[in-house]
């Protein structure tokens, strides 16, 4: 599902008046209680996903799931997930909007009309909605699930925030603020992640301290650009070709990848029967990249593959299909049962290709960190894609922003440490590890895989940088100075993960 121009398009592009006679105009038509008492569906399924996301909810998954269940379609559908995806992304901007218009901190605000609040002012500054349509369709939304009270609160706090543009209201809430702090709340990003962010394109050869500004405000920007929806064929099971009939174009990036410009993914037969899946195009990447590294030694004689940690099972996906192609054995280890269970139904189709070709793609439910242990050597290619905080899938991720914390990265390091040296473990002499995170922090990056290597005598750090080839075999530019790979979104329009490759002596 798209989260873009087909909402932005959904009530016209006429040019609008300027924002004051919009107000004006407004104010001098129906009182609250003379406006409907019902918002339209596609409104109310954004209201229905802001609170389950609230309630710990993933966009990803809450958004496309609900606008299946509301049998929204076509432009009610797109309307629906800019909405969510807008209002979500930017909340720590509309939230500083909010404690102006509502001369109250947004603390004092009932999270509940707060969403609608949210929802109602990405409709007036970064919608193409009419602004007589964002409020009474707003306060309709908050009278139908927030109550009448609450309805005449959000019409005078819309009414306000409608006397101004989107730049006005930058201006307002930015002003007197240091330039670090006036640029996270403009982004709508935490500080704490604006900092990191800014070490990290430093720190792995995007920028120089002279340039990181101009490079951070080029990431800010991308991270709250809709991403497209990249899909994935995975080889031997589907083609590119097959994803392009379906109304897809071929990835400029991936060999195996599509983009798919709008609708449901869910609706191509190939994504449906899991020949194929929607897949970052960066994500891909680091699959292939591990794929076609060069071994030696013991490794070449007796292959197995392993995804150490393979929920939800994405890269899975793309690598049993390829291990699947040349008759090697895969196994995906994933500890968490509900992870376990989306590693299992991603992986249905390439299971049943490896039975026909006389192969075998297994499922393991082992603590990836004690894996290296019950199995030693016993790999020839190992994947760790470490949990991480997912600090370069802001794009696909709106919310993770704002659920993260900095002392989540600690408890995350330490985490990747021990499964990054549990791989080293279970890879055979000459075998490779490829450690990948979606996550650019320093600590979380260079910092894991320089803390487990320099313990061991026995591992190579290889430079993956010539692995990283588009969809013409061309080689990536600006990956960073080696030997790691870093992506990034403002620079190759893929989430920004990281790739470490190591060769076990």
């Amino acid at each position: 599902m798209s989260e873009g121009g087909a909402g932005e398009r959904r009530r016209g592009s006429r040019q609008r008046p300027p924002a004051r006679e919009r107000s004006a105009r407004h104010r001098s038509g129906q009182r609250p209680s003379e406006r409907a008492r019902r918002t339209d569906p596609a409104r109310l399924t954004a209201y229905t996903a802001m609170r389950e996301i609230a309630a710990g909810g993933y966009a990803n998954l809450v958004v496309p799931g609900l606008v299946r269940e509301k049998r929204l379609h076509g432009r009610d559908a797109g309307f629906t997930t800019e909405l969510v995806y807008g209002a979500t992304r930017m909340r720590g901007l509309y939230d500083a909007v909010v404690a102006v218009a509502a001369d109250r901190p947004v603390e004092r605000v009932d999270p509940r009309v707060l969403d609608t609040l949210r929802l109602g002012i990405h409709q007036l500054l970064a919608m193409r909605v009419p602004t007589h349509a964002a409020v009474d369709e707003t306060v309709a939304l908050a009278r139908q699930v927030n109550g009448a009270g609450a309805a005449g609160f959000v019409n005078a706090v819309m009414r306000r925030v409608s006397e101004h543009s989107l730049d006005d209201w930058v201006q307002l809430v930015t002003a007197g603020r240091e330039p670090r702090d006036a640029l996270a709340l403009r982004s709508s990003h935490p500080a704490w992640v604006v900092g990191a962010l800014r070490a990290a394109l430093i720190g792995h050869g995007a920028a120089t301290p002279d340039t990181a500004d101009e490079q951070l405000a080029a990431l800010l920007e991308a991270d709250n650009t809709p991403a497209r929806v990249c899909l994935v064929a995975r080889p031997g099971l589907a083609t590119v070709d097959e994803l392009v009939e379906a109304g897809a174009t071929p990835s400029v990036t991936s060999p195996h990848g599509a983009v798919l410009p709008g609708g449901d993914p869910g609706a191509i037969p190939a994504v449906r029967e899991g020949r194929a899946a929607v897949q970052d195009e960066g994500s891909q990447l680091v699959a292939l990249a591990l794929a076609r590294a060069e071994m030696t030694g013991a490794a070449t004689e007796r292959e197995r593959w392993l995804d150490l940690c393979a929920g939800p099972g994405g890269k899975a996906g793309l690598l049993a299909a390829i291990a699947v192609e040349r008759r090697i054995p895969f196994v995906a280890n994933e500890v968490s049962a509900h992870r376990s269970e989306l590693v299992r139904h991603t992986l249905g189709a390439a299971m049943a290709r490896a039975e026909q070709v006389g192969t075998t793609v297994e499922l393991s439910r082992l603590d990836g960190r004690e894996l290296g242990q019950a199995g030693p050597a016993a790999y020839s290619r190992v994947l760790v894609d470490a949990p991480c905080t997912g600090l370069g899938a802001l794009r696909r991720r709106p919310e993770a922003r704002w659920r993260r914390r900095p002392g989540d990265v600690t408890t995350l390091a330490g985490l990747q440490r021990e499964l990054l040296a549990s791989a080293i473990a279970a890879t055979a002499p000459g075998g490779l590890v490829g450690y990948a995170t979606c996550s650019p922090h320093l600590n979380e990056t260079r910092f894991v895989v320089r803390d487990v290597t320099r313990k061991r005598a026995d591992v190579e750090v290889l430079d993956a940088r010539g692995l990283f080839t588009d969809a013409a075999g061309r080689r990536l530019e600006r990956l960073g100075d080696g030997p790691f790979v870093q992506l990034w979104p403002h620079l190759h329009g893929t989430d920004a993960m990281f790739f470490a490759l190591l060769r076990r002596g």
